[in-house]
């Protein structure tokens, strides 16, 4: 039982032995030892060599110091290691598949230029949603005609010509046609802005450029390969951008009101503007009809100034229908797809999501977003707005409800264990404070632990500012990263991150005239953003129309009941 005493027992034993055939045991045990050692000895100095003669001759790799299991394959074929090697491939291929998002996106760009490009799905779960080959097609497509006729081109420098030219009569610009979206507004009206201007380009066949500058190369990648979508600084047209209204000389409807324009004058002009900002009127919502859109494509240059998601009224020009049914059979997947195309954080604001993220969000067994906007707010704190918002989390069971009674005292287990991980976004730090400190002094009665996080707190928009749109463009990316996501009523911002997410969030309602709506949220039937100012007019029987009741994938929004939005048919 003790070990003492078994050594005690054990001596004993040998003590007892005759003293003869103890020292005939104890010799042939010395023999045997020495032979043993000599045998391994000459084993050991025969194998060692052989070793490394097969090492030096198989086994290294000049490249990166290891074998390649192709080399073995070579050698001597082995089932196993074939298949082996066909899984690796595989497996590769499969990474490679993530990487660009289902072949939404190319390969070929500078990963050191771009590093959200390339390791954007680690941090997100794989789309539900696939894009169809014909979008597929379509953005190689026109990824070919922007390479021949961007800036920097031949061709882009003949059709800039024209603009410079003062006389009258038939231009020709060598097939390449362009729109120019204006910078303008919020850089969340920015970002859905510019998804349906290039949705608009590609159905008409023309090169998208953005103005933006120095600043808009610090929030994002570019989209094309080997070429630019930015607006060159010394482009002919850009010193009168400011001046451009609905009142221009060139202003598309406000030629319509003069009756200025028409398929003889039209192809006199190298250029027109279009005025589809929210406050347009009634003859700049021509836009949207077949007719217009006729007279519009002999026109090289259309410059536009927009802040809306105007796609859903795209879906309703018969022209554009069947081609935009075979880009996405999926409606509400517009934004999406394009948005993951387009937007491409730069390695500046790639370093500010993957930092928080890691520090944050990654050891989370579930990640919930909160965006919070309230327009209608001059300072401080609104308990209406804390009420609604802590009944949506609760009632949808987006996070527990807190313990009052004895089962607060009880540990959870470690497989009981969650940890909850949510991510406010705010101007300001009232509503993150009242949600963390009730989180940190009240168990909840799953037992799960929520943190709370909030990067930043800028107190008002600032859209000028480099930082504060950086810090924008990394939380709304962040939001979209997460599993369940909840939004603000009118907000771009809350519908980048849905979009981008591929996630139908919970709406916060808009309150009205200071009272709680009931219920407090809802869920939005797709992931698209809605149109805020969209027309009403029936462009064949040229009367008002209710928009949102012409098609089923077109229908009024979740949060703005005059808005439209691309669903999916139910």
């Amino acid at each position: 039982m003790y070990p003492s005493r078994r050594r005690l027992s054990l001596s004993r034993a040998i003590d007892q032995q005759p003293e003869d055939q103890s020292g005939v045991q104890e010799k042939s045990c010395r023999f045997l030892g020495a032979m043993r050692i000599t045998e391994i000895l000459a084993l050991f100095m025969v194998l060692v060599p052989v070793s490394l003669v097969i090492v030096a001759m198989f086994g290294y790799d000049q490249g990166n110091g290891f074998v390649q299991a192709s080399r073995f394959i070579t050698m001597e074929p082995n089932v196993t290691s074939s298949s082996d090697d066909s899984s690796l491939v595989q497996r590769d291929q499969e990474q490679k598949d993530m990487s660009l998002l289902g072949g939404l996106l190319v390969s070929g760009f500078k990963k050191e230029s771009c590093l959200s490009r390339y390791q954007s799905y680690l941090y997100r779960k794989a789309s539900p949603y696939k894009p169809s080959l014909h979008l597929l097609s379509k953005l190689r497509a026109y990824e070919e005609l922007h390479k021949r006729c961007g800036p920097g081109t031949r061709q882009y420098t003949n059709a800039e010509r024209l603009l410079k030219q003062k006389q009258t009569g038939e231009m020709e610009s060598q097939g390449c046609k362009y729109v120019v979206w204006m910078s303008f507004s919020g850089l969340g009206n920015r970002i859905i802005s510019i998804a349906s201007v290039f949705l608009y380009a590609m159905l008409t066949d023309r090169v998208l450029l953005v103005e933006g500058g120095e600043q808009f190369a610090d929030l994002f990648c570019e989209p094309f390969l080997d070429t630019t979508w930015l607006l060159p600084k010394d482009f002919t047209l850009a010193s009168q951008f400011s001046g451009f209204g609905q009142n221009s000389a060139h202003c598309h409807g406000d030629m319509l009101k003069r009756k200025l324009i028409n398929e003889s004058s039209v192809s006199s002009l190298s250029h027109l503007y279009l005025h589809l900002a929210h406050d347009y009127n009634e003859h700049d919502k021509m836009f949207f009809c077949e007719e217009d859109q006729n007279l519009l494509k002999n026109v090289p240059w259309l410059i536009m100034r927009t802040n809306n998601f105007f796609a859903p009224s795209l879906f309703l020009i018969s022209s554009f229908e069947e081609e935009l049914g075979m880009m996405f059979p999926e409606k509400g997947t517009v934004f999406h797809h394009l948005g993951r195309y387009l937007f491409h954080p730069s390695n500046q604001v790639w370093g500010l999501i993957t930092r928080y993220y890691q520090a944050y969000l990654a050891k989370a067994d579930e990640r919930i977003g909160l965006q919070i906007r309230v327009f209608d707010e001059k300072s401080g704190v609104s308990p209406r707005v804390t009420k609604q918002i802590i009944s949506c989390v609760q009632n949808e069971n987006l996070l527990p409800r807190l313990s009052k009674g004895e089962e607060q005292y009880k540990q959870p287990s470690e497989e009981e264990l969650k940890l909850k991980s949510v991510l406010v976004t705010s101007l300001t730090t009232g509503y993150f404070e009242i949600l963390k400190t009730m989180y940190w002094e009240n168990p909840t009665v799953t037992r799960d632990v929520i943190g709370i996080h909030q990067p930043s707190h800028e107190g008002h928009q600032q859209t000028e500012k480099l930082m504060h749109n950086r810090k924008a463009w990394a939380e709304m990316y962040l939001l979209s990263l997460t599993d369940k996501l909840v939004i603000s009523a009118w907000s771009t911002f809350g519908y980048v991150a849905q979009g981008l997410g591929g996630l139908r969030a919970w709406i916060l309602y808009k309150q009205e005239n200071q009272t709680n709506p009931n219920p407090p949220c809802g869920r939005a039937m797709s992931p698209d953003p809605c149109f805020h100012a969209p027309p009403y007019y029936d462009c064949k029987a040229k009367k008002g129309t209710d928009t949102g009741n012409v098609v089923p994938h077109v229908r009024h929004c979740e949060d703005i009941s005059w808005g439209l939005k691309l669903v999916d048919n139910f």
